[in-house]
């Protein structure tokens, strides 16, 4: 549990801190990924993991299709209708996702990335620029890196791509993160950016 696979190192301080500075609502989680992953899809065969990074878990490895249920009844329907009833509540709704990565996977090499921008191909209009001012700053910022930013039916497929809403994926290398000072600090180097990409794009 204290590792990766459980859950996105410092994400929750980075966003509760950049909610603050844009004036914005924030939805977090209080499960872990482990338990079910609010960020798949229903249908996902990887919703429960059984194997993780190398790792057995070992409280999904016999779980069967009635405890599946009881999860997405208990933990992550409740979560998505949260989630879609505050996107709902604006019509200019841009949605922007924190997430962390970490630095190496076994047997896998080094990830250079300070920060990761995903999206997916069919809304572009945060992300791009949302790039090149991150690199502009300086920072080492992955295009759809470390991983692709679109599954079909995941969060951001439901609440952003589908409802048309502008919207960003960030992933920050959870090294960078794992401190309190830390996550305050990318948070307040984050915060003047979005607001001044959100502001040059009209989104």
């Amino acid at each position: 549990m204290l590792r990766h696979i459980a859950w996105d190192v410092g994400a929750a301080g980075v966003t509760r801190r950049l909610a603050e500075r844009l004036e914005a609502p924030a939805i977090l989680t209080r499960f872990s990924r482990l338990v079910i992953d609010p960020n798949r899809g229903e249908d996902d065969p990887t919703l429960v993991m059984k194997l993780y990074d190398g790792t057995i878990i070992p409280a999904n490895r016999h779980a069967d299709q009635a405890e599946v249920e009881r999860r997405l009844n208990t933990f992550y329907r409740p979560y998505h209708i949260a989630y879609a009833d505050l996107a709902g509540r604006r019509d200019d709704t841009v949605i922007c996702a924190i997430h962390s990565f970490t630095p190496q996977l076994k047997g896998r090499a080094p990830r250079p990335w300070q920060v990761g921008v995903l999206y997916s191909h069919r809304d572009e209009r945060l992300a791009l620029p949302l790039i090149a001012r991150f690199r502009q700053e300086g920072f080492c910022t992955g295009d759809n890196e470390p991983y692709s930013g679109h599954l079909d039916g995941d969060a951001i497929d439901r609440h952003a791509l589908g409802p048309r809403r502008p919207n960003v994926l960030i992933e920050l290398r959870h090294d960078l993160i794992a401190t309190p000072e830390g996550q305050i600090a990318w948070a307040d180097r984050l915060a003047p950016i979005l607001a001044d990409v959100l502001a040059s794009t009209g989104l």
